[in-house]
């Protein structure tokens, strides 16, 4: 039999909070060019919640976001903090505090083996933290891109190349492949490409060799080369990878443009449709749901 942390939390419905009062960084965020956050009453309730869960010893918490907690300050199942709850739910083990693990955290069931088997992880003492975090912080949803920078232009370019399709159709024959020299092949990934070199020199996109292909952008996102890294607190311009068949093989690709509320989201998207998502011959606007499908975002790096 296994251990309780040894498989997924067990869920329920998400306790009711007015919303989402901003993410959350800690201070060593900011050499991924993150603002470290100050104190506050949501950082308390996440304590209380993450050890409740079994993550974090039981204490007199403070509200002070730091390095240990999210992370974890030791091997052990109980010190392993907000990292310690994401790899339990197979979510990118940042430490970092956004909209989905902040749904998870509303949603996961303390598991038989710990106190308080079978209620919701975030008690009622959390509940009032986080409402009074969001009349404090006023929410934050991060739908607008930061000015000037290298992903807005990105986003831009790929919202004016809405519609245009490969022409004749099923062919894989576009401009997107033949700029990259790899033509009437799928062209997703080009795509992506495509937009981040026409906006600017992009650390991360190099024509002819960064990017064609899926996996590649996520697997150099976990390892943190050329300026790519994984979040779970995307902003527009940011990059969205997709799994469909949840093996751990991504398929398809396209740049994140706004959450429509707590789970879905729009991405623009190249060589997609309605039919067939990830060979579907069009520039596409979609609407995506976060648990849809395996999803991976990833943060791309500005220009130096």
């Amino acid at each position: 039999m296994s251990e309780w942390w040894e498989k997924s939390y067990p869920g329920g419905p998400m306790v009711k909070l007015p919303g989402f009062p901003r993410p959350l960084y800690p201070p060593d965020a900011k050499q991924y060019g993150k603002t470290p956050s100050g104190p506050g009453p949501d950082v308390e309730a996440y304590k209380r919640t993450v050890s409740r869960a079994g993550r974090w010893p039981w204490q007199n918490f403070d509200q002070n976001f730091t390095n240990d907690f999210a992370h974890g300050k030791s091997g052990n199942v109980g010190q392993t903090g907000v990292a310690g709850v994401q790899r339990q739910q197979k979510i990118d083990d940042t430490g970092w505090i956004g909209k989905y693990t902040f749904n998870t955290l509303r949603s996961i069931v303390i598991p038989t083996g710990l106190p308080h088997a079978g209620e919701h992880a975030m008690d009622g003492t959390a509940i009032v933290l986080l409402e009074e975090a969001w009349d404090q912080f006023g929410g934050s949803d991060n739908q607008q891109p930061d000015a000037g920078t290298l992903r807005q232009a990105a986003l831009e370019i790929a919202r004016g190349q809405l519609g245009i399709k490969e022409n004749p159709a099923g062919s894989n024959h576009t401009k997107y492949g033949s700029w990259y020299g790899v033509d009437y092949q799928p062209w997703c990934a080009i795509f992506v490409t495509w937009c981040f070199e026409q906006a600017g020199d992009s650390p991360s996109f190099v024509k002819g060799s960064r990017y064609a292909y899926c996996p590649y952008v996520v697997g150099d996102a976990r390892a943190g080369r050329y300026g790519l890294s994984t979040t779970d607190d995307p902003v527009p311009g940011d990059v969205v990878v997709y799994d469909w068949n949840w093996n751990g093989e991504y398929d398809h690709i396209g740049i994140f443009e706004n959450w429509v509320d707590n789970s879905s989201f729009n991405a623009i998207e190249g060589n997609t449709s309605y039919s067939d998502n990830s060979n579907g011959g069009e520039v596409m606007r979609r609407t995506r749901s976060k648990s849809g499908q395996g999803t991976c975002f990833v943060r791309v790096a500005e220009p130096s």
